[in-house]
């Protein structure tokens, strides 16, 4: 009740703050998110979240929690209209009571508490996403994202708007890991905290900013506005959204842990089983078959680095070579690959603003360098400038010109290769096969994984091994693969054998 003395503006403002009171009360009476994942969840400030991964998270809860509770104008999409009733049946058991009506017709709620809008949508087909064109939610919930297509996705969130300055635009998807190969767009539109070969992986609920560049999504330093000039010399002002992903299991919905629904889950096939019951977006989830290296060898290898460093063996035999991928200035990184025998050391990258000429590579490598070891050093592009003074200062120098022609043959004979890159690569692939014994050691790089199988391969008409070009995968992924390449040319152009002392000292 308004206070007598007051102004009619203090009394209203008074009036508006008790509705306003009254609303966030009946909201929590109305619903209220789990402690733990579902609150984070629900708290989050990304522009984009993701939760879920497990089954019986209460991802379905958190988006309707979210309508009623958090936005004004909101839309919640399945793929298909039938998967719509077991939202429907949730979404009255919490407005029960409330006088809130459903219109079956036109797929809408009214009557919500503080004037709320709820409406259900779906997009069997392709283009049926062109019947909500145009029409403005400040919430755009999906559930079971992986059902749908990613062109789908952008278009549905493209008309994601208010007029309210008060009011927060949220992006909510939730869901499983994907079963089809149509649904692994989310992967790799989530990959910091879903792709295990992800270079730089995030932890759940941590924010990160992406902005879409001549047509591409760009991971940026920070949600700071920044000019762009595009590939056509146009200049515009752009603005980055942020994205988070938010796991939840079982474990975190006491209500399903009651009821024995995890036993369920654990009955269930492989890689169901690890999908529905953990949450793991790696399962079921195969290599492209023309990946060059298979992502199984490479983590063999580091897991053989790993158990290496373990015991204290990191280095059975004297320095062999220096792999040097060059850099200078610019986004790219110049990194040096240390190789002991089977051996890969850890990394050492400098970013191409740390190296703007010849001189100041050579000097890193010349650091690097132990013993009677050789370098391996990137001759194309930039690369020919700190091989020429590598050769000056009496650095035991070779180049590694990739373009340059190559008579090798694969191990079966039957195929020969396009140029050096390709052999390079091949032969990298074949001494990392569990079947060839050299046991090779890479170290635990999440950017080197990455970097390793992201390249593609094909057979030429005549009968040469072809590899995906640096800039193409560039183009493909966003980066420049720098820690790969250095691998490739640390085990590149020399014969490689296992040397008796490796055998000898850690077996």
């Amino acid at each position: 009740m308004a206070k007598k003395g007051l102004s009619a503006r203090q009394k209203w403002d008074e009036a508006l703050a008790q509705i306003a009171s009254l609303e966030k009360e009946l909201s929590s009476r109305l619903w209220q998110p789990l402690s733990g994942p579902q609150t984070i969840a629900y708290e989050s400030t990304a522009d984009e979240t993701f939760y879920g991964g497990a089954a019986g998270g209460g991802k379905s809860f958190l988006i309707l929690g979210l309508a009623l509770t958090s936005h004004q104008n909101s839309i919640i999409f399945r793929r298909e209209y039938p998967q719509l009733k077991g939202l429907l049946k949730d979404c009255r058991k919490i407005l029960k009571g409330t006088g809130a009506r459903y219109n079956s017709t036109e797929k809408m709620w009214s009557g919500l508490p503080g004037g709320r809008n709820l409406e259900f949508g779906a997009c069997q087909h392709e283009d049926d996403v062109e019947k909500y064109q145009g029409r403005p939610h400040d919430l755009k919930a999906i559930d079971e994202i992986t059902h749908f297509s990613k062109s789908q996705f952008k278009f549905l969130t493209g008309w994601l708007r208010t007029d309210d300055p008060n009011q927060k635009c949220r992006v909510v998807c939730t869901g499983n890991p994907p079963t089809t190969a149509e649904g692994r767009w989310v992967i790799e539109y989530w990959a910091p905290w879903l792709d295990p070969k992800h270079p730089n992986p995030a932890v759940p609920g941590e924010l990160r900013w992406f902005a879409t560049l001549d047509g591409k999504d760009i991971e940026v330093k920070s949600g700071e506005s920044f000019e762009y000039t595009d590939s056509e010399g146009k200049t515009e002002t752009i603005t980055p959204r942020s994205r988070t992903f938010i796991p939840a299991k079982i474990e975190d919905n006491p209500i399903y842990m009651k009821t024995g629904y995890k036993s369920v889950l654990q009955s269930l096939p492989e890689p169901l089983r690890s999908q529905m019951l953990k949450g793991d977006f790696a399962a079921g989830v195969e290599d492209d078959p023309w990946q060059v290296i298979p992502t199984e060898w490479v983590v063999a290898a580091m897991k053989r680095w790993k158990q290496r460093c373990h015991i204290s063996m990191t280095r059975p035999t004297p320095m062999t070579c220096l792999g040097v991928d060059v850099a200078r200035g610019g986004a790219a990184k110049t990194v040096i690959a240390p190789r002991y025998g089977s051996f890969i050391d850890k990394l050492q990258k400098h970013a191409g603003k740390t190296t703007p000429n010849g001189g100041a590579i050579a000097s890193l490598v010349q650091v690097e360098l132990q013993g009677d070891a050789y370098i391996h050093i990137d001759i194309c592009g930039v690369g020919s400038s700190p091989y020429d003074i590598c050769v000056e200062r009496g650095i035991n120098a070779h180049a590694a010109n990739g373009a340059g022609g190559s008579s090798a043959r694969d191990k079966s004979g039957k195929f020969g290769f396009i140029n050096k890159r390709a052999e390079w690569y091949w032969h990298l692939r074949e001494i990392l096969d569990p079947t060839s014994g050299d046991d090779v050691a890479l170290p635990d790089d999440p950017e080197l994984l990455a970097d390793l199988t992201a390249p593609k391969w094909k057979i030429t008409s005549s009968s040469k091994i072809q590899i995906e070009s640096k800039e193409d995968i560039q183009k493909r992924i966003g980066r420049s693969p720098d820690c790969g390449d250095a691998v490739v040319y640390a085990f590149g152009n020399v014969e490689f054998a296992i040397w008796v002392e490796d055998i000898a000292t850690w077996g």
